[in-house]
C-alpha cells in the first residue's frame, strides 16, 4: 500500500511522523509515537527524538492511527469476536434478526436517549434491540440474536462508555429456569475466548507489544455467584456496599480482585440482582421480590454483559413500566405483543467494544471503536 501525499504532524513543536508518496508500509515513527504519554523515545531508524501522540490527536487522525500493527490487531480481534459469536449461536439454533433503530419510546427507560423528529412524530434512537427481540420471541422464533448499533445519550466521560457502540444481543425461550440463559452465555464466551487465543495469536502479540497485558484467566465452567454472596465477600474484605443497590465502578473492581484471588478467574457471572436497579421488563425472583432473575457478567472487574429473565405477562409488564416512570403509550405495541401469549424467555446484551477492550487489557474503550462517538466526539 502506498500513500499519495506527505503529512507532517507536530506535537509541542516536535515532528511526530511523516508519510510520503510511495512508502509501501507504515513509517516506524507512527507506532513508536503511541507508547507513552510523557517519555521521549528514540526512533530506531532515524534517531529522531519524538513525543507520544495523545489520544485526541490520534483520534483526530484516525485513518493514520489505525495503520499501526497494534491497532490492526485490535480490529481484527474485534472481527473475530463477532464471527465467533455468530458461529456459536447459529450452531445452537439461533436465528439472526435485524431490529429498527428508530423507535417511538425509550427501550431501556430513563432519559438517556437521542430524541428526534420523525416526520412530525416524536422518536428516538434505540438504546438496545430489547423490545423488538422480545417481540420476535412472541412471534415464535424461539431463539434470536442480533449484531447492531445501539445508542446511549449519556454524559459519561469515562474510559468505558460510548454514545454509540456495537451491541451483541441474545434472546431465547426458557423451558424451565433462567439458568438456561446462563448456560448459553457460559459456553458462548468460553468458545469466544478459546477461539481468540487459537486464531489471533499474531494479533494478540502485536497488541501486547504496544499495550502489555496479562492473558485473560477464565474457567472451563464459568463461575457463578449470587449478588448477596458478592456483597458478603466485599464486606468481609472491609468494603462498603449497599445490599439492595447497584455496584459502582470502584466496587465492581474490588469484587473482581477478590474473585480473582479466591477463584483464580477474571471472568465470572453475578446473578440475582436487586429488582430496584434493573429495567422494568426484568422478572422478580419467585422466592423474594426484592431480587430478580437477572445477572451481570464481568471481565477483569468490569461489567460487559447485563441480562435477565423477562416479564412475559402483559398486565404485569404494564404495571412494571408505570412503576419505572415509562410512558406506556410509547411502548404499547411492545406490550400488546404479549397479549396473544408469550413463552417465558430471557436474554442478554453485550458491548462488543468493551469485550475487546477488557480481553486485551486496554485502558480505554476508544481504542476498540474504529471511529468512536462519545459526548464530545462526532468526527471523523
Amino acid at each position: 500500500m502506498s500513500v499519495g501525499m506527505c503529512i507532517n504532524v507536530e506535537v509541542q513543536g516536535r515532528k511526530v511522523f511523516c508519510i510520503s508518496r510511495a512508502i509501501p508500509t507504515l513509517p516506524f515513527n507512527l507506532e513508536d509515537a503511541a507508547r507513552s504519554e510523557t517519555e521521549f523515545i528514540k526512533a530506531e531508524q532515524t534517531g529522531e527524538q519524538l513525543v507520544r501522540v495523545g489520544q485526541d490527536t490520534r483520534l483526530n487522525n484516525r485513518v493514520l492511527d489505525i495503520r499501526t500493527p497494534a491497532n490492526q490487531g485490535i480490529f481484527r480481534i474485534q472481527y473475530q469476536v463477532g464471527n465467533l459469536f455468530r458461529m456459536f449461536l447459529s450452531s445452537e439454533d439461533f436465528v439472526e434478526i435485524h431490529t429498527p433503530k428508530l423507535i417511538a419510546g425509550a427501550s431501556e427507560g430513563g432519559s438517556a436517549v437521542f430524541k428526534l423528529d420523525y416526520k412530525g412524530q416524536p422518536a428516538c434512537l434505540a438504546q438496545s434491540p430489547q423490545l423488538h427481540k422480545q417481540m420476535a420471541i412472541c412471534g415464535n422464533f424461539g431463539r434470536v440474536f442480533e449484531v447492531g448499533h445501539v445508542f446511549r445519550a449519556e454524559d459519561s466521560f469515562t474510559h468505558r462508555h460510548l454514545c454509540e457502540f456495537t451491541g451483541l444481543d441474545v434472546e431465547m425461550e426458557i423451558k424451565e429456569h433462567y439458568f438456561e440463559v446462563l448456560d448459553i452465555l457460559d459456553r458462548l464466551f468460553v468458545h469466544i475466548f478459546d477461539g481468540l487465543n487459537r486464531m489471533c495469536k499474531k494479533e494478540l502479540e502485536a497488541v501486547n507489544k504496544q499495550y502489555p497485558f496479562e492473558p485473560l484467566k477464565y474457567l472451563r465452567k464459568t463461575l457463578q455467584i449470587t449478588f448477596k454472596e458478592g456483597i458478603e465477600m466485599l464486606k468481609e474484605a472491609g468494603f462498603e456496599a449497599d445490599p439492595l443497590g447497584d455496584l459502582n465502578t470502584e466496587t465492581e473492581r474490588n469484587l473482581g480482585q477478590l474473585v480473582r484471588e479466591k477463584y483464580d478467574t477474571d471472568f465470572y457471572i453475578l446473578h440475582r440482582y436487586p429488582l430496584a436497579v434493573r429495567p422494568f421488563y426484568t422478572m422478580p425472583c419467585f422466592d423474594d421480590d426484592l431480587y430478580s432473575n437477572s445477572f451481570d457478567v464481568f471481565i477483569r472487574g468490569e461489567e460487559i454483559i447485563s441480562g435477565a429473565q423477562r416479564v412475559h405477562d402483559a398486565d404485569f409488564l404494564t404495571s412494571r413500566a408505570q412503576e419505572c416512570g415509562i410512558d406506556v403509550k410509547t411502548i404499547s405495541t411492545y406490550i400488546d405483543s404479549f397479549r396473544c401469549g408469550a413463552p417465558p424467555h430471557g436474554g442478554f446484551g453485550v458491548g462488543l467494544e468493551r469485550v475487546v477492550m477488557l480481553f486485551c487489557g486496554l485502558n480505554n474503550i476508544r481504542k476498540t471503536s474504529l471511529f468512536p462517538r462519545d459526548p464530545q466526539r462526532l468526527a471523523p
